[in-house]
């Protein structure tokens, strides 16, 4: 039985009733779960699962860094990538509620920029912010997409100045408002209107306004600050050679996601993420950074969405999954090696989330068919 086959097998050990404690098909799921990074040839991943607020299981596999020997433990600080976004889109809305800010406003008023993009559908001043949150202004998904494999290119653009630079030379896709269209530099347009708003750089604001009521302690953008380095986690990428052979390469433990931090630049450790998916999912006393009203606002369908989208539907920023009935909420994140998904079940506030260290380049759409299977088998812990 090949690794993928044990993979499944134990996945399907998830639609059995079982018994552990509060954690009714915890012991299985972990199996699985490590049955499916054993296959995807992953080095480390986490995961936890949560209710009202309260952590009531985690699991670690693998390796912090493999070559130092270090294995991933509670205090690893994975990369989260777009799950970022969540961030950027809480502060917008808190700036709604504190009476800032409408989601309706144009863009241009923020960012006159925008206008030098070609807009064949109407004018760029029709682009709002609502549109923005939704993933419906047209833009397109990479922020930089002029990448050729080129040693000097990087990763991401590192200036405000490089965004604007492009914009003669990109328009958007459909009439804005019309539907859905997954975009990153939607959110570093969002970031900019924070930033004008507030007079705090982005990351200030969501130190001061969103971490800080929430106890959030080891979280960071950019370069992992001296005293939690040990605690950083290395990334990497399984590539396969011209003759076919499958390689695990380590790209570094740190990177510059430049200008791209508001969608995708939040480092952490599970126990952080916790404190965010717990005020999301209704843990009490959290109402000081964004009302319950408000985010539940946030979940309302607004587009069906399309291709490996998170979820069926997105609302304002969150995506919306359907199984069986059951409704979640929740996002998934990728950058550089690091992968990772939270989903939210509204109705019981339990929570599941996840970070790998990995990302199989060699076997793409073989790795992705199992993620979004890891992903329903997490899904089924909280669907009760």
């Amino acid at each position: 039985m090949t690794r993928w086959a044990r993979g499944l097998a134990l996945l399907a050990l998830l639609a059995t009733p079982g018994a552990h404690g509060q954690r009714p098909g915890w012991q299985p799921f972990t199996r699985a779960f490590d049955a499916y990074a054993a296959g995807d040839s992953v080095v480390g991943a986490s995961v936890l699962m949560m209710r009202d607020g309260r952590v009531l299981a985690h699991h670690e596999y693998g390796f912090a860094d493999r070559a130092l020997g270090r294995r991933v433990d509670e205090r690893t600080i994975f990369h989260w990538g777009s799950i970022t976004k969540t961030l950027t889109a809480v502060a917008v809305m808190q700036l709604r509620d504190r009476k800032r800010v409408s989601l309706d406003e144009r863009v241009t008023q923020y960012i006159p920029e925008l206008r030098q993009v070609h807009d064949p559908f109407g004018s760029m001043d029709d682009v709002t912010i609502r549109m923005l949150l939704s993933h419906s202004a047209g833009f397109q998904n990479p922020t930089w997409p002029y990448k050729a494999g080129k040693s000097w290119e990087p990763f991401e653009p590192t200036r405000w100045e490089q965004l604007v630079a492009m914009m003669p030379y990109q328009e958007v896709a459909f009439a804005p408002g019309s539907r859905y269209s997954y975009s990153n530099p939607g959110f570093i347009y969002l970031a900019r209107i924070i930033e004008q708003l507030t007079g705090d750089p982005y990351q200030s604001y969501v130190y001061k306004n969103l971490w800080a009521p929430l106890g959030i302690t080891h979280s960071y953008f950019g370069a992992t600050p001296y005293h939690l380095a040990d605690q950083r986690s290395n990334n990497y990428d399984v590539v396969r050679d011209s003759a076919g052979h499958e390689a695990v390469v380590a790209n570094g433990r740190d990177f510059d996601p430049g200008i791209t931090i508001p969608n995708g630049g939040w480092n952490a450790p599970l126990g952080d993420l916790a404190r965010w998916v717990g005020f999301l999912s209704g843990a009490a006393g959290n109402d000081t950074v964004l009302a319950r009203t408000t985010l539940d606002e946030m979940w309302r369908t607004l587009f069906a969405t399309e291709g490996d989208a998170p979820g069926d539907s997105v609302g304002l920023s969150f995506f919306v999954l359907w199984r069986d009935g059951v409704r979640f909420i929740g996002h998934t994140g990728q950058q550089a090696g690091f992968r990772s998904f939270f989903y939210v079940n509204p109705k019981t506030s339990a929570a599941v989330i996840a970070a790998f260290n990995t990302t199989n380049d060699a076997r793409d759409a073989e790795s992705a068919q199992g993620f979004k299977r890891i992903i329903d088998a997490a899904l089924e812990l909280i669907a009760r």
